[in-house]
C-alpha cells in the first residue's frame, strides 16, 4: 500500500475473525483456558509455563501490536501502560550491572530521572552526550557500552540528531540503539530505516490522540526483538484492553490529525517568532532552525509540538501571559486535540549548557483553527509585556 491513510485504516484489522466487526473488540480477561494438556504444553514460550495468560495479551493487544509493528517497520511490538514504562523497561531489557549507557542530553525528563535514580543504583554507568554529536559519538564508545538512547527531536529544546551516523557508530561498537520516536510518530519518522534497533512511542500522545488513555509501545527489529521481549515480560507489565481499544481507534485518524497538527504548529511557531516578546522559537520544521537540514533529510513531516523562549523571567509577566491564554491549557502531555503550554524555565542539562536566551515554554498546537490560536497567543503576549515589548522592538 502506497498511501499512508490506507495503511493506517487497515493495519492490525481482521474483521473476519470477529464476526465482521470493523474494530477489534475489547477483550477483558485474565484466565485463558487450554482445551487439552497438549495445547497447554504447546502454549509454552521460551520455557515459560505461564505464557497462556491474560498478562501476555488478548486479541485486542495483538491487533494493536501488529498494527504498530507494521506501521513502524519493525519485527515485533510490545505494549506498556505508559510511555515512560516503555522507555524504562526497554532500557532494562538490554542492560546489566557494569554496563555503560550513552543517553542524549535532551532526553525526556522522567527518562533522565530513571537513569539517575534507578540505573545508577543498579550499577549501570550512564553518560550523557550532546544531541548534535553525530558520528563523533564513536569517541565515547567503550567496550562495555551496551545502549545508545536517543530522542529526536529532543524534549523541550528540539535538537535533531544525526541518527544514521549515531547508529553506525553504535553498531560498530556492538551497542543497541533505542529511540524515543514520540514527536514524529510512526507516520513521519521511520526509525528502522535509519539504524534504530528499538523505537519507543508514548502512545498516550498522537496515537491515542484524544487525551483519554495512557499507553506506551516498544517496537524492535529482528536483532533486538528476543532481548526486548524476554526482558519486558520478566517485569510483568501489561496494558488495559480498554486503553488499547482507544489507541486502535486513534490510529485510524492519525494521518489526518497529524497533518493538521503539523500545519498549525509551523504556522503558530512562525507567527510567534515575529512577536517582540519572543526571543527564540525552537521548531526543526522552520527553515532557520539549526536542525532543519537534518529534519528535511530524515523526516517525512512534523508535529504540533515546539518551544519558545520569551524575553523575561519575571514571574509577574509570566503570570499575565499564562493566565490570559484562553485556548491553551496549562498542562502536561500533548498530542490530543487540545492546545497546551507548559512553563519550563530552564531545562536540566549535563553537557554544555545553552545560552540563557529567555524563559522556555513548551507549546502544543491542537486542532483548533490556526487563526484563533495565533490571535489568542499574541493577545496574551501583548497583555503580558505591555508597551515594553513594542519599545524594545
Amino acid at each position: 500500500m502506497h498511501d499512508a491513510m490506507t495503511r493506517y485504516i487497515h493495519a492490525g484489522r481482521t474483521p473476519q475473525a470477529f464476526g465482521g466487526l470493523v474494530n477489534t473488540p475489547i477483550f477483558r480477561g485474565s484466565t485463558v483456558l487450554a482445551d487439552s494438556f497438549a495445547s497447554w504444553e504447546a502454549s509454552k514460550k521460551n520455557g515459560n509455563p505461564y505464557s497462556n495468560y491474560g498478562r501476555f495479551g488478548t486479541p485486542t493487544t495483538r491487533s494493536f501490536e501488529q498494527a504498530m509493528a507494521e506501521l513502524e517497520g519493525g519485527h515485533g511490538c510490545l505494549v506498556f501502560p505508559s510511555g515512560l514504562a516503555a522507555c524504562t523497561h526497554a532500557l532494562l531489557a538490554f542492560v546489566s550491572a557494569g554496563d555503560h549507557v550513552l543517553m542524549t542530553d535532551n532526553i525526556y525528563g522522567p527518562t533522565r530521572s530513571f537513569a539517575s535514580n534507578v540505573l545508577s543504583r543498579l550499577g549501570v554507568d550512564v553518560e550523557y552526550f550532546s544531541p548534535l554529536i553525530g558520528a563523533g559519538i564513536a569517541a565515547l564508545m567503550r567496550a562495555n557500552t551496551r545502549v545508545v538512547f536517543a530522542e529526536s527531536p529532543g524534549s523541550l529544546t528540539f535538537e535533531v540528531a544525526d541518527l544514521p551516523a549515531i547508529s553506525a557508530a553504535a553498531h560498530e561498537a556492538g551497542a543497541f540503539v533505542l529511540l524515543d520516536n514520540t514527536w514524529a510518530s510512526p507516520l513521519y519518522f521511520k526509525p528502522f530505516e535509519h539504524g534504530v534497533d528499538v523505537s519507543i512511542q508514548a502512545a498516550t500522545k498522537y496515537i491515542v490522540g484524544h487525551s483519554d488513555a495512557l499507553l506506551g509501545t516498544a517496537t524492535a527489529n529482528r536483532r533486538a526483538w528476543e532481548i526486548l521481549k524476554a526482558g519486558a515480560h520478566d517485569f510483568g507489565q501489561t496494558a488495559s484492553p480498554d486503553d488499547l481499544f482507544l489507541a486502535l481507534r486513534g490510529l485510524r485518524t492519525l494521518p489526518i490529525r497529524l497533518q493538521q497538527h503539523w500545519r498549525s504548529g509551523v504556522a503558530l511557531a512562525q507567527s510567534l517568532s515575529e512577536h517582540p516578546g519572543v526571543s527564540q522559537v525552537l521548531h526543526p520544521a522552520l527553515a532557520n532552525d539549526p536542525g532543519h537540514d537534518l529534519w528535511k533529510r530524515d523526516f517525512l513531516g512534523a508535529s504540533g509540538l515546539f518551544s519558545i523562549r520569551v524575553n523575561t523571567g519575571d514571574t509577574a509577566v509570566l503570570g499575565r501571559l499564562f493566565d490570559n491564554l484562553k485556548l491553551f491549557g496549562i498542562g502536561l502531555s500533548w498530542g490530543g486535540f487540545e492546545s497546551l503550554v507548559v512553563p519550563v524555565g530552564q531545562p536540566v542539562r549535563s553537557c554544555a549548557r545553552q545560552a540563557d536566551e529567555g524563559y522556555l515554554i513548551r507549546v502544543h498546537a491542537g486542532l483548533e483553527h490556526i487563526d484563533d490560536l495565533i490571535e489568542d497567543f499574541h493577545r496574551a503576549l501583548d497583555i503580558a509585556f505591555g508597551k515594553c515589548c513594542v519599545a524594545v522592538a
